[in-house]
């Protein structure tokens, strides 16, 4: 049985796009407390759709998005991130100009450390410190120049120092070689040891299997096909399913 509260985030009947194009069709998730939920599916399938929807940076026709009881479809986006939701999207996003520190003092604005002008104060710098050394070891080198592994950690530093309940991660292992996709890996188990709700979008099948504890394939904007990872893993029949559903499996 997967540990986690249902109430963390749920998305009901949720329709949503961009103008006047519905891109989601009405889908349903949820995701809870110390668990990582997975949205698989092609390119254009809605998976980053769906992220933006949870941030308010698309338009909600209908449905709901609760987080911790709250909707938030009627939510300024700048609010979301204050209640609790972290998000690191696609491409890594860092500024590239600025030193790994100050991209890192971007996720502490106005935590108590930042605004006494001691943003190394702040309770939260050192425990995301202790879980990316690398960066601690370059916080004065321009995030430019980092690696494409090293940015993602530090997209991911920066969302944490946010200290979120929920983080949202669009395509975390995308472009990173094998070793730093494993690393990845395990700090997404770390995350949700430590009772965080995490919602990746992601293409690495393998990936998704190993770290997720239910996934959710989106076609064409809409779910079709939801299950727990673990059945997938373990069950011939199932991971067949799963394959169909993401056209990679002979269809009946």
């Amino acid at each position: 049985m997967t540990r986690h509260d249902e109430g963390l985030l749920r998305v009901e009947g949720l329709e949503a796009g961009y103008g006047s194009a519905r891109v989601l069709q009405g889908i349903s998730l949820s995701v809870g407390a110390g668990e990582v939920v997975g949205l698989l599916g092609r390119n254009g399938m809605g998976k980053t759709t769906a992220l933006k929807s949870v941030l308010g940076l698309v338009r909600v026709f209908r449905g709901s998005v609760r987080f911790r009881g709250r909707e938030l479809t009627r939510r300024p986006a700048h609010a979301i991130p204050r209640l609790g939701v972290g998000y690191v999207p696609q491409g890594r996003r860092v500024f590239p100009e600025l030193s790994v520190r100050e991209n890192l003092l971007l996720g502490l604005r106005g935590r108590e450390g930042e605004r006494a002008g001691r943003p190394e104060a702040a309770p939260e710098w050192e425990r995301v410190l202790g879980l990316f050394p690398a960066l601690r070891e370059r916080l004065h080198q321009r995030a430019g120049t980092l690696s494409g592994g090293e940015q993602q950690m530090l997209a991911i530093a920066r969302a944490l120092l946010g200290r979120p309940k929920l983080l949202l991660l669009d395509e975390p292992t995308e472009g990173l070689m094998p070793s730093l996709v494993g690393r990845t890996e395990e700090l997404l188990l770390e995350l949700k040891a430590q009772d965080l709700g995490l919602l990746v979008a992601e293409q690495r099948l393998e990936t998704a299997l190993r770290v997720c504890d239910r996934l959710y394939v989106l076609e064409k904007g809409q779910v079709v096909w939801e299950g727990a990872a673990e059945e997938a893993r373990t069950r011939p029949e199932e991971r067949a399913r799963l394959l169909r559903a993401l056209g990679v499996g002979p269809r009946r």
